[in-house]
């Protein structure tokens, strides 16, 4: 791994939580990411002798100094000048008497650990947040606050929102993507968005106060700054007021961007068929009924919620909405995301789960518990019931409650001993295997066409766990299916066997 350093500015810093403030959000830690630059240098100008709205309910305040800490982190990428970056932003937090904490990282290092599958500019991006919240929690239990109340700021400007829209643009993107740098992200807030970086500059100059320069800002191999240097002063000469212009246009994006992600949120949750480690299930017939903007945003948020580091282009999201249209077929999507639909549903599954592999057969102590794979587990415990209550009945309601995830069954037909227990047998379904379902009244039936009625997909029927009295021995519950119709409850059962699916 590469190796990260830290040190501290002021030497060891104590913090007292202020008093006279209860509310954690007004007291809570104040992180400042600052590079150096002009934009950054006049972010920790302004929280440190004037007023910023951090959003903690206070608007536009004053920042009490105890709550404030500098961040700067050191990409290790620009030789001698990063050095001085980093020598240059902790003279100006010592100046005004804000606690500053380095943290060099290699970024070339981390890039390359990636295999190519990544760029120095992202890279950083994330080293940074990530710096930033590590030290965000480290302050928040200094502090004795809330983690969520801690703040970590950043100086993006309006300048900076209106270069990230067209960056945007160029690459392709939706509303979200339109939307540019949102005002506020959980914890992180940009109170600098309504300014331009022309008047940061003329703050700090007016202040006699300097800054740094990155050379690569310059460099038009990277899309920001070609996007600053040769598509900004175009657009400017038709309308000088763009930036402020586009800053309002993102604001409005931002809103209904968020307020859609909301209903599609809901949408998801109502649609859910069922959800596990690695699979998820959705109706489509009612997705296919659906709005095609929430239609589009239920899926995306779907793929992201299965697998939150895939990468989704618009033709993803459309390919399987075409299969929710037709009702059937199937599509591979990055990360090897399989999407199809069968049975009105549409399934989405990761592509390393252990569904396509079947389970370990192993034994299941009662009572005890087992492990199944894909954070799923099988519990087994005994019930012994009173010879008033109504072992039929009970066994009934508890079906119901928990939705077939869970059975009671007669412990002695089970082959469990009341007084000192036993084990099962658990194993995936067998080629030709036969049970008696329950409410059949002891017909018999392929568990083959159990699972078919069932409607699980062929993909998922090998990790379907199956709950047998030995290895050879006859079924008792195919998990979250169907119980055998042997092992029943009856109102002479005594001793009850409880198995859940968790």
């Amino acid at each position: 791994m590469p190796s990260v350093s830290r040190r501290y500015a002021s030497g060891e810093v104590r913090f007292d939580r202020p008093s006279g403030q209860a509310d954690p959000e007004q007291r809570a830690p104040v992180v400042l990411m600052v590079s150096g630059g002009a934009d950054s240098t006049a972010l920790l100008v302004l929280a440190a002798t004037s007023t910023l709205d951090i959003d903690d309910g206070r608007g536009l305040a004053r920042i009490a100094r105890e709550r404030l800490h500098v961040l700067h982190v050191n990409h290790q990428l620009r030789g001698i000048d990063a050095q001085e970056d980093e020598e240059f932003v902790r003279d100006l937090a010592n100046r005004y008497g804000v606690p500053c904490t380095i943290q060099r990282v290699d970024i070339r290092a981390l890039t390359a650990a990636q295999g190519g599958q990544g760029n120095a500019e992202n890279t950083g991006r994330e080293a940074r947040y990530a710096a930033a919240a590590e030290l965000a929690n480290e302050l928040s239990a200094q502090f004795g606050t809330p983690r969520s109340a801690a703040r970590i700021v950043t100086a993006h400007t309006a300048n900076d929102r209106a270069e990230t829209f067209f960056m945007n643009a160029i690459r392709g993107t939706g509303p979200a993507g339109l939307s540019s740098i949102p005002r506020r992200r959980n914890r992180i807030v940009r109170p600098l968005l309504d300014r331009t970086h022309r008047e940061l500059c003329d703050l700090l100059r007016m202040r006699g106060i300097v800054w740094r320069e990155d050379a690569t800002n310059d460099d038009t191999r990277y899309l920001r700054a070609f996007v600053r240097h040769e598509v900004m002063p175009v657009v400017e000469q038709r309308n000088p007021r763009v930036t402020a212009s586009l800053s309002k246009t993102c604001d409005i994006l931002s809103d209904e961007d968020a307020y859609l992600h909301a209903q599609a949120a809901r949408a998801l949750r109502d649609l859910t068929h069922r959800s596990g480690e690695g699979v998820l299930s959705l109706d489509a017939a009612r997705l296919a009924a659906s709005d095609v903007v929430i239609a589009r945003r239920v899926v995306r948020q779907a793929l992201l919620a299965l697998c939150p580091e895939v990468r989704l282009d618009a033709r993803h999201i459309e390919a399987v909405l075409r299969l929710v249209a037709a009702g059937h077929g199937s599509v591979s999507l990055p990360l090897a995301i399989d999407a199809r639909v069968v049975y009105g549903m549409l399934f989405l599954r990761a592509g390393q789960t252990d569904a396509s592999h079947g389970l370990d057969a192993s034994w299941l102590d009662v009572p005890g518990e087992l492990k199944l794979g894909a954070a799923r587990k099988l519990r087994a415990r005994l019930v012994s019931i009173d010879a008033t209550d109504d072992a039929e009945l009970m066994a009934r309601a508890h079906g119901a409650e928990w939705e077939g995830r869970s059975v009671l069954l007669d412990a002695l037909a089970c082959g469990v001993d009341p007084t000192v227990g036993g084990r099962l047998w658990v194993d995936g379904p067998s080629e030709g295997e036969v049970l008696c379902p329950l409410g059949m009244h002891g017909q018999s039936k392929l568990l083959s066409d159990l699972l078919h009625d069932a409607r699980i997909p062929a993909a998922d029927r090998p990790s379907v766990p199956v709950v047998r009295k030995g290895p050879r021995d006859q079924v008792l519950w195919v998990c979250g299916v169907r119980a055998d119709e042997r092992a029943r409850v009856t109102n002479t059962s005594r001793c009850l066997l409880e198995l859940t699916l968790l």
